[in-house]
């Protein structure tokens, strides 16, 4: 029985194997197995060094177009407002993350104060304008006084020619003759002291250079009301710019607004732009002008393009607070990141956010400008 089992072969007929369910196959000469498997091994060590050099190739071919970057960040112009005039906050307009536009109001201070230095200031200009009044009036009456001067000495110089031909015929005594020589003297000094007069109201009314044709007193009075007004007018805090309200917390009514201490900060979010950190090993080929791709980790698939706009004058270390130290003896050499500003040539369609973090790739086949 076993040899019946057994593929009976006939020359030029293949053996035929029986599979389980009785099904004859043919058998595989040992021949061609030894080749199939021969080709296999050869296709395989073919194979991964044609993988490997096409993968190389891929690299090879493909690198040196662009440099990467994540550490970059969104920033926008952040402008810190305070007030121009001390006192107390009476009301608050903003809240926080308001959007404002540039000219709304933020936030008033007491203008009472302000209020009454500008009723000074008024008064002092009623009182330099009664002030040139008197002295237009004193120049006027200067020449009374001139004239009623040149009449005594007249008078005075008849006086002393008739007591000394009275003198001459012995009919006056000295006393007399010397008593009008005085009075004639004293008149010219009258005289000349009435001029002088005239001459000091002529100079006060006088006007100079700098305010032609305006008394200064009265010049002086009208540049203190305009600054009366001019911080009366400050007491309410405008938006210099839009964008939105941070840092409102500092805003109560109440408390007491000190000159230049700032108050709250606005964030202009229409002006956004990425600062990219790059190595220093990665600005060979970077210019400004080359086209970048911007991707923003809060917005996956958003991408957004831009350029180069403009690349940073020092490192980071050069600008921090306590600056590297290198001229020391445990120098280490490590590689430093220049700041290099990316310019956005789309529009987000998502909200910017100061800080948010970002990767940028920079095309630096282009030459840039």
């Amino acid at each position: 029985m076993a040899e019946a089992d057994r593929p009976i072969r006939e020359t030029g007929t293949p053996a035929m194997a029986v599979e389980r369910d009785g099904s004859e196959l043919p058998e595989t000469d040992p021949i061609q197995r030894k080749t199939a498997k021969r080709g296999k091994r050869l296709a395989l060590m073919l194979s991964v060094p044609l993988l490997l050099a096409g993968v190389g190739g891929y690299f090879y071919a493909t690198s040196g177009r662009s440099v990467s970057t994540d550490n970059a960040y969104i920033k926008q112009d952040v402008v810190s407002v305070s007030s121009d005039v001390g006192g107390r906050i009476v009301s608050v307009n903003v809240r926080e993350n308001q959007m404002v536009k540039a000219g709304d109001i933020l936030f008033r201070v007491d203008p009472r104060p302000y209020e009454v230095a500008l009723a000074q200031a008024d008064a002092a200009i009623a009182a330099a304008q009664v002030k040139v009044t008197e002295l237009q009036t004193d120049y006027s009456t200067s020449g009374v006084g001139i004239a009623g001067a040149q009449s005594d000495v007249t008078f005075t110089r008849a006086e002393l020619q008739r007591q000394q031909e009275l003198m001459n015929k012995g009919f006056t005594t000295r006393a007399k003759l010397q008593a009008a020589q005085n009075a004639f003297q004293n008149a010219q000094l009258r005289v000349q002291l009435a001029q002088v007069d005239a001459q000091k109201a002529k100079a006060s009314l006088a006007t100079g250079a700098q305010v032609p044709g305006e008394n200064p007193d009265i010049a002086a009075a009208r540049a203190q009301r305009a600054k009366a007004q001019l911080d009366l007018t400050r007491t309410t805090v405008r938006a210099p710019t839009s964008g939105r309200i941070s840092q409102s917390d500092r805003l109560q009514v109440g408390q007491m607004m000190v000159t230049g201490l700032p108050a709250v900060s606005i964030v202009a979010s229409d002006r956004s732009w990425v600062e990219a950190n790059f190595k220093e090993t990665d600005l060979d080929h970077m210019y400004p002008g080359q086209p970048a791709e911007v991707r923003l980790d809060a917005y996956p698939d958003l991408k957004l393009r831009g350029h180069i706009d403009s690349i940073g004058a020092g490192t980071g270390s050069e600008f921090a607070v306590l600056p590297a130290q290198n001229a020391n003896g445990n120098w280490v050499k490590v590689t430093q990141r220049v700041p290099v500003r990316i310019a956005f040539d789309d529009k987000s369609p998502r909200p910017m956010i100061a800080g948010q973090s970002a990767k940028v790739v920079v095309d630096i086949r282009k030459a840039g400008k």
